[in-house]
């Protein structure tokens, strides 16, 4: 699951939603930095109070993937994705279609979810907006074994640049995705692979109530 499956059933709780964010923001902000259960669970002690809902949100990030990851569909679709991409890209080494079909997968499911209720997306970032971003940094580094100073910093930007509604376009998606690809030293992929990404809007649209139920 990618940012806005995570937390767009909670934007009534704008901490909790931000920790379901967490663990994603700090793979983007600072690598080093890493949520571990084992350090995460002592501070979510439902106490209501941010830092408590910032670790329960988080929680409920591993909780997801968890089980999103282990389901049938998710294998199922981001295996079509997988072999759709592995013909795109015949004969190049620089890719790896099996990365490619699951962050595909999880990046083509926030922008059908968005484009089925966009007024969830303008709330999500509002809940984004009415956090504190010192309060979270604080947060990460009571959790974390290492600590940050990027990240209250850059929650700001990850608001401003609201990347996620680039999600509903094939266009704009190849280039998020290609900020992706060299962010983990890919090459980014060529424009003609934005085929894939229409046939993989279908493909996983048709397959929402099996990878997400209830949504």
């Amino acid at each position: 699951m990618n940012y806005f499956a995570h937390g767009c059933r909670f934007t009534d709780r704008p901490f909790f939603l931000v920790g379901t964010a967490l663990p994603d923001l700090l793979s983007v902000v600072d690598r080093q930095v890493r949520l571990r259960e084992r350090r995460v669970s002592p501070c979510a002690t439902g106490s209501g109070e941010p830092h408590a809902e910032i670790a329960a949100g988080v929680l409920q990030h591993f909780a997801d993937d968890a089980w999103f990851h282990r389901a049938p569909a998710f294998f199922e679709v981001s295996g079509e994705l997988t072999r759709l991409f592995r013909a795109a890209l015949a004969g190049d080494d620089g890719h790896r279609p099996a990365l490619l079909g699951h962050i595909v997968t999880e990046m083509l499911l926030d922008g059908i979810l968005i484009a089925r209720e966009p007024a969830r997306l303008e709330a999500y970032y509002a809940a984004f907006d009415q956090i504190d971003p010192q309060i979270v940094e604080h947060a990460v580094n009571g959790m974390a074994r290492h600590a940050t100073d990027r990240l209250a910093a850059f929650i700001p930007l990850f608001c401003r640049e609201r990347f996620l509604g680039d999600y509903l376009d094939a266009e704009s998606l190849l280039w998020r995705l290609n900020q992706v690809l060299r962010r983990v030293k890919l090459h980014p992929l060529p424009a003609a692979t934005r085929t894939v990404l229409d046939a993989g809007w279908t493909i996983v649209e048709q397959n929402l109530s099996a990878l997400l139920p209830g949504f």
